[in-house]
């Protein structure tokens, strides 16, 4: 199935594919959401470890699919070689940041608000920090199948799958982990679905802005992957973790990590 959608993504322009998987990941998300309508709710213990899943997946697709092949396709020795992949991966990170400090948003605990004052509804402050968080895994994608487009050794199209299949499974969680309390709070199914799946769109428009950016500028391409990779680690330690270590049994989420961790690595070693 793997070797199919492969042959597939690969007769397409690097946009195009980048749109398709984008739109994959989209739709995990969405999938994960709608477990609103078939559950009441979902057990904390087992919401963690999947959170804690998440994590691993993030921080393994980080590593393995982005900075390695960042400093892999970087010329040069020693420092000249690393350099290229360490300053895209702190712009990541601070782009991230930033956009924490600029953009009203709410943590998944419901307990305080980040960035500026708004009259927002707690659910639409909800939306926008999953939506925020969501925008690196994008962009990992669409730069992934532009390097892979512009015949890049290190970035290879089935690469660029497994990480777009990476990035779906740790988003199956993250849809039910936004429309349970959603649901809790008061909402509809439907308008908790509705919140839940819509945290996601933003991947496939980065996925394709990736693509796009790196067909028209190929020197950025360690940087830009190293740049995905520090938004996608951000993420994990300034959300993700957190989250997982609010309630009793943290063992739960760690064993999750470790989980998603080994599951990712083992696909893109393996596969990749």
């Amino acid at each position: 199935m793997i070797d199919e959608l492969v042959e597939f993504l690969g007769k397409q322009n690097a946009v195009v594919a980048a749109l398709f998987a984008g739109l994959f990941t989209w739709g995990v998300t969405a999938l994960g959401a709608a477990g609103v309508f078939l559950f009441k709710g979902v057990n904390k213990k087992l919401l963690n470890g999947m959170l804690g899943f998440t994590g691993g997946v993030m921080v393994a697709a980080s590593f393995w699919s982005l900075l390695s092949p960042a400093i892999e396709m970087s010329s040069g020795e020693g420092f000249s070689k690393v350099m290229p992949s360490a300053i895209g991966f702190i712009l990541g990170a601070l782009f991230i940041f930033g956009l924490d400090k600029l953009m009203p948003h709410l943590h998944l605990n419901f307990l305080k608000t980040e960035g500026p004052k708004s009259s927002l509804h707690r659910t639409t402050l909800l939306t926008i920090a999953i939506a925020l968080h969501n925008i690196p895994e994008g962009l990992a994608v669409g730069v992934l199948f532009g390097g892979a487009a512009l015949d890049v050794p290190e970035a290879s199209i089935t690469g660029a799958v497994l990480l777009a299949m990476g990035i779906g499974l740790q988003n199956f969680p993250e849809g039910i982990a936004v429309s349970m309390p959603l649901r809790r709070m008061g909402l509809s199914r439907w308008k908790s679905f509705q919140y839940g799946q819509l945290s996601a769109i933003v991947e496939p428009v980065f996925a394709v802005l990736g693509a796009f950016a790196v067909g028209f500028f190929m020197p950025i391409l360690p940087y830009a992957l190293s740049f995905a990779a520090g938004a996608m680690i951000f993420v994990v330690i300034e959300e993700v973790i957190p989250e997982t270590q609010q309630e009793e049994h943290s063992d739960i989420p760690i064993l999750g990590f470790i989980l998603g961790f080994v599951v990712m690595m083992v696909l893109d070693v393996a596969l990749g």
